[in-house]
């Protein structure tokens, strides 16, 4: 089978990619719903059309990098080998949630696969990363890190900053910046004079690169060669993924009635799914037929349905969790 591929990637990476990506993307819906009923009450970020970018970058990953993602972390989680149980009961609030409860929909984190943080600040991971990119030099470690952030992220001087001294020091930190053309409502021509995002690694000595963010093999392939380069002592890299959120800025509308975006620029994006995409490189390759796909995202709902059901059934974080996780300086 792999002999016939015309991209040089494993059938079984592909495979695991597009359950992945398909993954996400019903979890998100069923969420879209659920939060339209009221049973999830915390603000939720969906990450509806950017499945691509988390997916393609943390298929690169090994279990043991970290990652550190934003307010839309639901996908980081999951790419990362997140349980998808404990992110449903982390949504409904319950002590069985990956963050016992107290986290919500913005605050997923998962130590164990290397999730060490979703900071809702804007750019508030990016410097997390760094840091612990640092951490793994001096400990000669082979860890890489990789901070996730939007493009409303690169306004922040701490991005800047973090980029110098990942530089200067040649640690083994990847920046993916997920363009998504909107830092919360405002569109990112309103806000950055230059636009080209990638563009702001050269002025640190890194390699910058931009990439349809809505095609997971280019997204692997780049990222793996940049995650390469970083473990062997390389430095540091910058990529900036163009891709689009289908929903809105938060919860499961569109914002279409807010003057921001069109129907038909949504509709331009939806016609460039990126799961539509690999699906198509699966089924020309001859690596699944329509009926696997059909039985793939039919085990995927299952999967979902149960999770949904463990979440309603665990219980509530107590009085005793109140100081607990705290630290105090």
């Amino acid at each position: 089978m792999e002999e016939k591929l015309t991209v040089k990637i494993p059938a079984l990476t592909l495979l695991k990619m597009y359950e992945c990506m398909v993954r996400i993307r019903r979890l998100e819906e069923i969420v879209g719903e659920l939060v339209c009923k009221k049973e999830i009450k915390c603000p939720s970020h969906l990450y509806i059309g950017q499945e691509a970018v988390a997916v393609g970058v943390c298929s690169s990953l090994k279990r043991e990098d970290y990652i550190f993602g934003t307010h839309r972390s639901h996908g980081h989680y999951l790419a990362k080998g997140g349980n998808l149980k404990e992110l449903l009961a982390e949504l409904y609030g319950r002590l069985n949630g990956c963050s016992r409860g107290k986290g919500g929909s913005m605050h997923v984190v998962a130590p164990e696969v290397g999730l060490l943080g979703t900071p809702a600040i804007v750019a508030g991971g990016i410097p997390l990363a760094v840091g612990t990119a640092l951490a793994s030099v001096l400990k000669g470690e082979k860890r890489v890190s990789v901070a996730f952030f939007g493009d409303g992220a690169t306004n922040e001087g701490v991005f800047y900053e973090s980029l110098n001294f990942a530089s200067l020091k040649k640690l083994p930190v990847i920046f993916v910046c997920e363009n998504n053309y909107y830092s919360t409502h405002m569109p990112i021509s309103a806000c950055l004079a230059d636009t080209n995002i990638k563009d702001k690694a050269k002025v640190f000595n890194m390699p910058g690169f931009r990439l349809n963010g809505n095609d997971v093999i280019e997204v692997f392939q780049k990222t793996r060669e940049a995650v390469e380069k970083a473990r062997e002592g390389g430095g540091p890299s910058l990529i900036e993924c163009l891709t689009y959120r289908w929903r809105g800025h938060v919860g499961p509308h569109y914002d279409l009635d807010k003057g921001l975006r069109s129907q038909e620029e949504l509709n331009w994006w939806m016609g460039r799914c990126p799961i539509k995409r690999l699906e198509k490189t699966l089924l020309d390759e001859e690596i699944i037929s329509s009926e696997e796909k059909h039985k793939i995202v039919k085990r995927i709902d299952e999967e979902i349905g149960e999770a949904v059901r463990f979440a309603k059934k665990s219980p509530y974080p107590g009085e005793d969790e109140l100081y607990r996780d705290v630290f105090k300086g």
